[in-house]
């Protein structure tokens, strides 16, 4: 059964860093792009990196680049988010997904993306 599974979520202090793993099953990691989205309470889900399928290619949202990065290691089928300097406004509950076809990681839209994970929060507070 096709899975992606989000792990690595908690609670930080802002300036803080944490990293997120989605790590994928009963499908070839390296035939897709994936996604990092996020959705905060009240707000629509958001595109936040994208990954091309090779790994070679990433995307960025405007309010994360510098800050966040986005990796992918086919061999242990696991996409990360490196995610540093974190603000309180980088709280949200974090999903990863597998796009539907090719080239979805130029646009990082979720409507290009499937098969969501249940998700990791991530609460940046003092």
């Amino acid at each position: 059964q096709l899975q992606l599974v989000e792990s690595g979520g908690g609670l930080v202090q802002p300036g803080g860093s944490l990293r997120l793993s989605c790590a994928a099953s009963a499908f070839t990691l390296d035939n897709y792009d994936i996604g990092w989205f996020r959705q905060a309470p009240g707000k629509e889900r958001e595109g936040v990196s994208c990954i091309s399928s090779n790994g070679g290619s990433t995307n960025y949202a405007d309010s994360v680049k510098g800050r966040f990065t986005i990796s992918k290691d086919n061999a242990k089928k696991t996409v990360y988010l490196q995610m540093n300097s974190l603000k309180p406004e980088d709280t949200a509950v974090y999903y990863c997904a597998r796009s539907w076809g090719s080239w979805a990681w130029r646009t990082c839209n979720k409507r290009a993306f499937g098969s969501w994970g249940q998700g990791t929060q991530v609460t940046v507070s003092s």
